[in-house]
């Protein structure tokens, strides 16, 4: 079966802080075309969670995805280490959520360890969604060309493209399988702004995705 994927119109509809003044002051981001500067950006992903040491000491959660979804991140390196930080946390904010879904689980830990205040409300209505009709994810997303900054108020802010193109919901009662279409707006673009707790890791407090915004 194939209709407009559902993945791409709850993420529209999870987004709820628009981020476009949150990349920093003096003309710094280009905004308006999409891109930040201080950009760089892979490894890949791999749904259990479990804690699991890090080199600065907080206690993060290990998240695992099922051999039936792959969530791949080309690109996803930089060479100040402040930035890979924020790189990491949220490739693993987002695998969190795709855990949840695939688990069912919307109240997920790993999701509340990632994300806080409005982010975190939105990231659990976009998992509540699937859980609500008993659907999971199946085949392949690709989260590409990350670009990160950290902006004068010490808040960092990644964009980065998301191709659900490959990506399907299928159901756990019947089977049904819903593709995504291959279409541009397919390939989204999201817009997170992360602040680093005392504990020090980066979380999502507000997010937006732009369909076709990576074009």
């Amino acid at each position: 079966m194939n209709r407009p994927a559902r993945l791409v119109l709850v993420a529209l509809t999870a987004s709820t802080a628009l981020l476009l003044t949150a990349c920093g002051s003096g003309g710094s981001d280009d905004a308006s075309s999409g891109r930040i500067k201080g950009a760089g950006g892979g490894g890949k992903a791999s749904a259990r969670t479990s804690p699991s040491a890090s080199p600065d000491g907080a206690e993060r959660p290990k998240i695992t995805l099922p051999k039936e979804f792959q969530a791949n991140f080309e690109g996803w390196t930089n060479s100040d280490p402040k930035l890979q930080a924020i790189l990491n946390d949220g490739r693993e904010e987002l695998r969190s959520k795709y855990a949840a879904i695939i688990e069912s689980n919307p109240d997920s830990q790993a999701v509340a360890f990632y994300n806080s205040g409005a982010s975190l409300t939105s990231a659990r209505q976009w998992i509540k969604s699937f859980t609500d009709t008993d659907d999971g994810l199946i085949g392949k997303v690709t989260a590409h060309d990350p670009q990160v900054h950290i902006n004068d108020s010490g808040s960092g802010v990644l964009f980065y493209c998301v191709d659900e193109r490959n990506a399907s919901t299928r159901n756990r009662k019947t089977g049904e399988v819903v593709t995504t279409p291959d279409k541009p707006e397919n390939v989204l673009q999201y817009r997170a702004r992360l602040d680093m707790n005392s504990a020090g890791v980066w979380k999502n407090v507000s997010l937006t995705t732009v369909a076709g915004g990576c074009n």
